[in-house]
């Protein structure tokens, strides 16, 4: 097989279909596939226009950008709308998803409308060459370049060349702007640990399953037993966002061991009768945890294998959280039902905070 880099046709070859283009360097028509002219390719009326539209697409798409900011700051969050076989969404969640949506759409139909009406759509074969790149294989990468560079009319379009690269250039935006929901710090709260150490137990707030919302006898958990519980005046509107992310923060769990077992506990008699409640959110990514190794007394997290020892204050045994679990004060109240003593006194959830305070 002959190494030749010689591109162009060689003479007694199959002459080109009459519709075809007029060669360019590195280009090898196919002889047995004829081209077909377009519309934008013999009239320049055409051809503008299709480049008017490529170029409002990308306009569009950064309207679409703007739209999203705009939503992002004027829609409460808690705002919500009804819509038809769906029922109730957020509405800044709607609107934002849709605004982001189509800006990048806009962005990917204007390329596609590029392609099929402006760009050069004649086929081209380059025959196989050695891996080592020499001068001539350097030439010919360069002409191939120049002719891509032509076909696409990158060059040719300024306003289609501009008007992409602003719609690319504010497309990141909208997940910049959505970096500000990673933490949203309430009113009065100066620092993450604060607000993770307020949650919606109060005291004598009673302990209900979280599924059910039954309140908890302390006669009906057996010894090595595990119910996930929340507060029993917890709202359970579940179209508040709010309330949902209220829940989530307040989620524990609640083990019973014999009280000899109990080596050590995060306050004086946070017990009742060896029953222990703690945080269901693990403290090193906030995974919830419920599961208990009995014999242990070990808590588990199945996401990183972060285990605590709840018969000593939920210390860390194992794994890579490096806080131990925070436990709920808790008793009974006159009908012997499972009440909180008070809040939480640690941060619940996950340590992300700890290395900013400690530098803070």
């Amino acid at each position: 097989m002959s190494d030749s880099k010689d591109l162009t046709p060689a003479a007694g070859d199959a002459a080109a279909p009459a519709t075809q283009q007029a060669l360019r360097p590195g280009e090898w028509p196919r002889a047995d596939v004829a081209h077909h002219l377009r519309r934008t390719d013999t009239d320049p009326r055409a051809q503008k226009r299709a480049a008017r539209q490529v170029a409002m697409m990308f306009l569009l798409s950064v309207l679409m950008v703007v739209l999203f900011i705009v939503a992002f700051v004027a829609i409460p969050r808690d705002a919500v709308i009804t819509l038809p076989y769906i029922g109730a969404i957020g509405a800044l969640t709607a609107a934002m998803g849709v605004t982001f949506g189509l800006a990048i759409f806009l962005i990917g139909a204007g390329a596609v409308h590029w392609a099929k009406k402006l760009m050069s759509d004649v086929e081209v074969v380059q025959e196989r060459h050695p891996m080592k790149t020499d001068a001539e294989d350097t030439a010919v990468a360069a002409d191939i370049y120049q002719v891509g560079k032509e076909s696409s009319g990158f060059a040719k379009y300024p306003v289609i060349r501009r008007t992409m690269l602003l719609a690319m250039a504010l497309v990141p935006i909208p997940f910049i702007v959505s970096l500000r929901d990673l933490w949203v710090t309430p009113p009065g709260i100066t620092t993450p640990s604060e607000e993770l150490l307020v949650t919606l137990w109060k005291p004598g707030m009673r302990l209900v399953t979280d599924i059910t919302y039954q309140p908890v006898r302390a006669d009906d958990i057996p010894v090595g037993g595990l119910v996930n519980v929340v507060p029993a005046d917890l709202p359970l509107d579940e179209e508040e966002t709010g309330n949902l992310d209220a829940r989530a923060k307040s989620a524990a769990i609640i083990v019973r061991m014999t009280p000899e077992e109990i080596q050590s506990q995060q306050g004086e008699g946070w017990d009742y009768q060896g029953i222990l409640a703690f945080s269901k959110i693990c403290t090193h990514v906030g995974c919830p945890i419920s599961l208990y190794q009995q014999r242990t007394h070990e808590l588990l997290c199945p996401c990183h294998q972060s285990t605590f020892n709840l018969a000593d204050s939920a210390n860390v045994v194992f794994g890579p959280a490096a806080r131990r679990m925070p436990q709920l004060p808790i008793t009974v109240d006159d009908e012997g039902y499972l009440v909180a003593v008070s809040d939480f006194q640690e941060p619940v959830g996950p340590s992300f905070w700890e290395l900013k305070e400690s530098y803070s």
